[in-house]
């Protein structure tokens, strides 16, 4: 059971082990600027290696569970499904079902662990294979494998990182968890909980500081991304940089600057330089460019 591009790898490495009964995945969405329906990566793949698959909008739909438990799935594993299993489905597999997590459990419990990573400054992330349960990623641990975070890593790099990480994990994970030499061991320690992003989240604040500004617009990179109003337009920063150095002391927290040929924003503390932005209607551009474009971006301020 897997949606989008991270549980590619999953499914890629299961097929080689293992005989896949089926796949489960979320139904095909409109996407892109054309809103054209499209089919989640998982459905590409599982029609190219020629697997049953099923997109029930909800996994309780009866029709659902009837092809389910036709399949009689020894071990069901679930990667990025984007749907909660219910205790009818969990106790289905005689193995149980399985998560490949991309958070070091119980920390980045949720639907956003990757982004949630880099946006709190953590220094590494990694992966959890974990026993299901009927909570919310609180299930026992199999096993688990860290990974330290790039200095300027952003979601669009760490993301295929851990799900190869993720994959490989699992393979080396299933022998011993299914002949019982592996058996899951209770959470332990402190949980965070890292919720489902929407567009409106990628909004900055400037009354906060540089430092988590810049952390932020990695984070949302590339979705939700992040944004700023700009005379009455919705801007899209895509690259920033972090500058501490002492600037005027009239200046306030949102106020516009132009340092090194850049466009930049006073924030909490110190200052934020935007390296790539992207204007309404056009394509993603450097900052000097922008700021051809833009010659009223200090009176804005």
């Amino acid at each position: 059971m897997g949606s989008p591009e991270f549980a590619v790898p999953t499914l890629e490495a299961l097929v080689k082990h293992y005989v896949v009964t089926g796949v489960v995945t979320q139904p095909d969405r409109p996407a892109g600027r054309g809103r054209k329906l499209t089919p989640p990566p998982v459905k590409s793949l599982a029609i190219e290696l020629e697997i049953p698959l099923i997109q029930p909008g909800r996994l309780s739909d009866p029709d659902a569970m009837s092809v389910l438990r036709a399949w009689k799935p020894d071990l069901i594993v679930v990667t990025a499904f984007g749907q909660i299993l219910r205790r009818e489905v969990l106790d289905l597999p005689g193995y149980g079902c399985i998560n490949v997590h991309a958070s070091l459990l119980p920390r980045w419990r949720g639907a956003a662990p990757i982004q949630a990573a880099i946006l709190h400054g953590d220094q590494r992330s990694g992966v959890t294979i974990m026993k299901m349960d009927e909570g919310l990623d609180t299930g026992p641990i199999i096993s688990q494998k860290e990974l330290v975070l790039a200095k300027f890593e952003t979601a669009g790099s760490l993301s295929p990182k851990l799900s190869q990480l993720g994959a490989q994990l699992l393979v080396d994970t299933l022998p011993g968890y299914l002949d019982g030499s592996l058996q899951p061991v209770p959470q332990h320690g402190p949980s965070t909980y890292a919720p489902m992003l929407k567009k409106k989240d990628g909004e900055l604040d400037f009354n906060q500081s540089a430092e988590a500004i810049e952390r932020k617009i990695r984070a949302y990179h590339p979705w939700p991304g992040t944004f700023m109003v700009w005379s009455d337009q919705r801007l899209k920063i895509h690259q920033a940089r972090v500058e501490q150095g002492t600037a005027s002391p009239n200046l306030k927290a949102g106020d516009h600057l132009i340092l090194e040929d850049h466009p930049a924003m006073m924030t909490s503390e110190g200052m934020i330089i935007f390296e790539v932005l992207q204007p309404p209607g056009k394509k993603p551009m450097p900052g000097p460019a922008f700021l051809l474009g833009a010659r009223h971006w200090v009176r804005d301020g």
